[in-house]
């Protein structure tokens, strides 16, 4: 009970999820520069399989970590930004351009500034869209550490501005690192989003509908 109720009082914390993030990444980079890099990269190879029937998911325990929790991760960012943009800091339009912009600019910067020091070397210029990435979840976590004394609205632009800087990097991969787009997948994740839309609008509050969909 007494090791329940301390781990109670440590998720109340706000600056808890920054606390386990920043452990988390230390014992990695800990794990991967020592005697126990192969066993860290083999539980990173683990495959993890989803199967029913002739439908199935198979990936490395890596690409469940990065393309599932990541997902979890920015839709709760997204809901977050959303009730801001409905009725707080973000409800006037002007405030909600300057993170967008933000993002733009710090993606395109970056990339040419890559550019221009690897000009000249094909090879190297393969990786222009690496340093158009933001790596928002540390810097979340680095916020939450700080705690109150850094004012919400900045959290808030952040947040902003992460989902446009996200929303970028999928269009970059999709666009210069795909060698064949799946159509049917786009179909049917516009069809989804449409679905969502219809939902909301005629006021469902139903949660099961949501995940349902949202599954897909």
């Amino acid at each position: 009970m007494v090791i329940e109720t301390v781990i109670t009082r440590f998720l109340r914390l706000e600056a808890s999820s920054g606390i386990l993030l920043l452990i988390a990444a230390t014992l990695a980079m800990l794990a991967e520069n020592s005697f126990a890099s192969t066993y860290y990269e083999a539980l990173l190879d683990l495959p993890v399989q989803i199967r029913i029937g002739d439908f199935e998911i198979a990936k490395p325990l890596l690409l469940w970590i990065n393309d599932g929790l990541m997902a979890i991760f920015f839709f709760l960012i997204g809901l977050e930004v959303k009730r801001e943009v409905l009725h707080g800091e973000l409800s006037d339009p002007a405030r909600v351009v300057l993170p967008i912009v933000g993002a733009a600019g710090g993606m395109l910067i970056p990339a040419l500034i890559y550019a221009w020091v690897n000009w000249g070397n094909p090879l190297a210029m393969n990786g222009w869209a690496i340093p158009s990435a933001t790596d928002i979840a540390f810097a979340l976590a680095v916020l939450a550490l700080v705690g109150s004394s850094v004012p919400a609205s900045l959290k808030l632009f952040l947040m902003a501005l992460a989902i446009a800087d996200d929303l970028g990097a999928i269009v970059i991969i999709a666009l210069f690192y795909t060698s064949q787009l799946s159509v049917l997948s786009l179909v049917v994740a516009a069809i989804a989003a449409l679905g969502l839309f219809v939902l909301n609008r005629r006021g469902v509050l139903s949660l099961v509908p949501y995940l349902l969909v949202g599954l897909v």
